[in-house]
């Protein structure tokens, strides 16, 4: 028996040791084949560069060492990545084209998107070739493809051309059924963020603002689209209006949307074509992925930092346990614009700013760094998609703003919210609260009963000195007396392009326009830039997401749809400070 039980010991623990040996040889093998990805990749001859538009598209996408085993699939795709990828293939004597294949493409903006496609048409000028296809294009894919030299589509493929639409979701009926009111202290008259609770339709002053935000971006976009495909702006608003979504694809060539319907074999035969090279030779294929290896020019000069600032703005909580989404946070920003104040070697500073605001403290935190940061080196802030309320708080103190047409911005206005729970508490669950305190407002901001009229006067005169020192901080970034401010601000959003003429942005135009202005700033010749702040390698990523339970995400944006962005809005206005410059908008492209 004691020979049995040896044995049988011997061998589970012989079985735990080769499992544990095991383990360690793959995950070795892991980091040897990351290590070996991160080397630089050489570029072959008559290369294409793949853009595979099948995935989620935000500002900075976070370093993944798989996406090199499984290229750009299933990856978020990082504007960043994105550019840098068109900009480095452009240059590349090697690389002869790019092929944009496209699927369920899920871009953060409209400004992304435009950004994206002026680098590709920046690319065509240097006389290489794109090509695009698809089994089905998304509106926003569809944008991107119409730039290429050929747009072409599977014989059962569909197109996907509807316009622009923004749907509001109003919480004031379930929160009624619940016995629960939210009570409101805000200053604006467009600051429609707390409608959501308070009204169960848009105001007209909202209704005003969205048709006019939603009617800017699809003028831009049929524009875009009408120079690229030889049609009119009106010939398309009439394709939209016929939803030519689920046309025969042959009529589609004949609308001149597609130039030619093709299976996958097809189009691989056309890309030889135009590599020149033999039916049985393979494509030389890069993905975005590949490109981040791809050496870049030498770099001479003086170094320009680029501070990539998106997502809500947030006091001193890095990160949502509910979602892997990037925030502002007040205190780690303040910490690294410091440090790049201090840092001898940045000549000047870009912030990529695209944030729909947040905590109107954390927004005044950062408001008071970029100051101190603007009296040793130049600041230019590039906008991305969305750069209001607080984004615009953070905004106005730089030397120059560069916005993109269609980027949100404005929205120059707070509020507070605090939930009144006592019909819940006390009508449907039979709760009973009294009070004990030593001064007459001890107990103020408790959700068991409503403000005595006395206790909103102090919070609305309170909302009220926060507006003034929004309005003030406009008004000294922008060089205006605090009146001209009064009268494009009240909460108004603003894009890119209506913003310019009233002096909330200097300039339309990229983040390489950002960066140009920036470098004559600071009179420099030669420059290069950096990125900051640095990414997270990926073990650092992978624990952190491990930490915060991010694999809860997947499963919320699964089972919560077009629900998923206004949970999150709710969860992080509950979890901040109850003051709030925030934007009125959250958006899905489709």
């Amino acid at each position: 028996m004691k020979d049995f039980i040896k044995n049988v010991f011997a061998t589970v623990l012989g079985i735990f040791l080769f499992m544990i040996i095991t383990g360690l040889f793959c995950m070795m093998s892991i980091i040897g084949m990351v290590a070996a990805g991160e080397q630089t990749k050489s570029v072959k001859d008559n290369s294409v560069l793949v853009m595979n538009l099948n995935a989620a598209m935000e500002e900075r996408a976070d370093s993944n060492p798989f996406s090199e085993l499984m290229g750009d699939m299933g990856s978020t795709l990082g504007l960043e990545d994105m550019l840098s990828a068109i900009k480095k293939a452009k240059d590349n004597d090697k690389i002869k084209g790019i092929y944009i294949e496209a699927g369920a493409f899920s871009p953060d903006s409209y400004a992304s998107l435009q950004a994206l496609r002026r680098a590709l048409a920046d690319f065509r000028k240097s006389g290489k070739w794109i090509v695009a296809y698809a089994d089905t294009y998304t509106q926003g894919a569809y944008y991107i493809a119409s730039v290429a030299d050929k747009v072409w589509l599977n014989p059962q493929g569909m197109v996907d051309w509807h316009g622009l639409g923004a749907q509001k979701m109003y919480l004031k009926g379930l929160m009624e059924k619940f016995g629960v009111k939210m009570q409101v202290a805000k200053v604006g008259t467009y600051k429609s963020a707390v409608e959501q609770f308070t009204n169960d339709k848009m105001s007209d002053a909202d209704r005003k603002q969205t048709e006019d935000y939603i009617n800017g971006i699809w003028q831009q976009v049929t524009s875009d689209v009408a120079a690229s495909r030889k049609l009119t702006a009106a010939t398309l608003n009439a394709y939209a209006d016929s939803l030519i979504t689920f046309d025969d694809p042959k009529q589609l060539v004949g609308m001149k949307m597609v130039d030619q319907l093709m299976y996958t074999d097809q189009v691989k035969a056309e890309v030889k074509k135009l590599l020149k090279i033999d039916e049985d030779d393979d494509i030389n294929q890069l993905s975005i992925s590949d490109m981040k290896n791809v050496k870049e020019k030498d770099r001479d000069g003086d170094e320009i930092a680029v501070y990539y600032a998106y997502g809500d703005i947030v006091d001193g909580v890095a990160g949502n346990q509910f979602s892997k989404s990037a925030v502002i946070d007040a205190q780690v920003v303040c910490k690294d614009l410091e440090e790049l104040m201090d840092d001898d070697d940045v000549k000047a500073v870009v912030l990529r700013i695209n944030s729909g605001g947040g905590s109107a403290y954390a927004s005044e935190q950062i408001w008071h760094q970029i100051m101190e940061l603007k009296k040793k080196k130049p600041v230019v802030v590039s906008m991305g998609g969305m750069a209001a309320s607080g984004g615009y708080y953070i905004s106005a103190p730089a030397n120059w703003i560069v916005a993109e047409p269609t980027t949100l911005t404005g929205s120059i206005g707070i509020f507070g919210m605090f939930p009144d729970m006592s019909g819940l508490l006390t009508e449907k669950l039979g709760l009973r609260f009294d009070e004990a305190k030593t001064n007459k407002y001890s107990v103020f901001g408790t959700n068991a009963r409503p403000f005595t009229a006395d206790e909103m006067a102090h919070l609305e005169n309170y909302i009220d000195r926060g507006y003034k020192l929004f309005r003030q901080r406009v008004a000294e970034g922008r060089g205006m007396k605090t009146e001209q401010v009064e009268e494009i601000a009240q909460g108004h959003v603003w894009l890119g392009k209506d913003a310019k003429p009233i002096k909330l942005v200097d300039q339309l135009g990229s983040l390489d326009d950002a960066i140009a202005k920036a470098a004559e700033l600071a009179k420099l010749k030669e420059y290069y830039t950096n990125p900051y702040p640095e990414k997270d390698d990926w073990f650092e990523s992978f624990m952190k997401d491990t930490k915060n339970g991010n694999y809860l995400d997947a499963q919320l944006r699964m089972t919560l749809g077009d629900l998923y962005e206004p949970f999150l809005l709710m969860r992080t206005i509950n979890s901040q400070s109850a003051i709030q410059a925030r934007v009125p908008y959250y958006i899905i492209i489709r």
